[in-house]
């Protein structure tokens, strides 16, 4: 088997939208947590009936907006390094 869908969607322009334990598995986080951060506003969800779902691309722009830069020291001061933020 190839792993491929053996009946793919064809092209709407819909968003791809994943349940809470695939985002739990690639944030490396419980599902109980995810739950917590959809209950305090603090994850960007869609819901789908009473389901919980959520979209790819708007999982990857949040995980972009919350990113962090390093602090290197150099001498007394810190000097900040990347190109994040």
């Amino acid at each position: 088997m190839t792993g491929r869908d053996p009946h793919p969607l064809p092209s709407t322009g819909l968003p791809t939208l994943v349940d809470i334990d695939t985002v739990a598995g690639h944030l490396g986080v419980s599902v109980r947590h995810i739950r917590r951060l959809i209950d305090e506003r603090r994850i960007p969800f869609v819901k789908v009936g009473r389901l919980v779902r959520f979209d790819v691309d708007v999982i990857a722009e949040w995980i972009d907006a919350h990113r962090t830069d390093v602090l290197h020291r150099r001498g007394m001061g810190l000097q900040v390094r990347g190109g994040g933020r």
